[in-house]
């Protein structure tokens, strides 16, 4: 049975973050969704691109029977960074809520850029975790486990990575964590990353 995933996105968000980790895992066989966290399927990049979700979030849950439900149903959340993507998605209710399910039924929980820092951690969701993010996010988090400097990081449930530029080692690990390393490795050598 195919894994699922679901990319979460926002008004702002980071393009190369969010159309990487879809195109990617797509190719690698993960039924990957696109939602928006807002009330219009249209959203907008930090760069002036637009793309269109596959549904909102709110639908989503809805047709899931609720959180629970769509918890049941995937097995990874991904979330760009981007500014004001990453804070958008932090205020959103919806994705805190979401994020902290996940977490509860121990998914896979993706989140790059600026995400780790303005949406995971004051979730607590980097709590003794090893993580990374774009550099200079890290300072001032109390609470959270280890910065490190690496492209990508995964400590557990939680992977982690640095920005755009790290957008493809990012989807990749995240392939290699639902499908295997080999899965990854295909993709990897397919779009000529080796």
């Amino acid at each position: 049975m195919a894994k699922k995933a679901l990319v979460l996105l926002a008004d702002g968000f980071e393009e190369v973050e969010a159309i990487t980790p879809i195109d990617y895992l797509r190719r690698a066989g993960i039924e990957l969704s696109s939602a928006a966290a807002g009330e219009s399927l249209d959203v907008t990049g930090s760069h002036g691109v637009s793309v269109r979700a596959d549904t909102g979030l709110a639908d989503l849950v809805k047709r899931a029977g609720g959180l629970s439900g769509l918890c049941r149903d995937l097995d990874a959340v991904l979330l760009p960074g981007g500014m004001p993507g990453a804070s958008n998605l932090a205020a959103s209710l919806g994705v805190s809520a979401l994020l902290s399910a996940m977490a509860r039924d121990g998914k896979i929980i993706a989140a790059i850029c600026a995400s780790p820092a303005l949406v995971l951690a004051p979730l607590g969701l980097l709590r003794g975790k090893r993580f990374t993010c774009y550099p200079g996010m890290e300072q001032g988090l109390g609470g959270t486990g280890p910065w490190s400097e690496d492209r990508v990081v995964i400590d557990g449930n939680i992977i982690t990575s640095r920005g755009a530029g790290t957008a493809a080692a990012f989807a990749i690990a995240v392939i290699g964590r639902l499908a295997g390393e080999a899965a990854g490795a295909k993709v990897a050598q397919a779009v000529l990353l080796d």
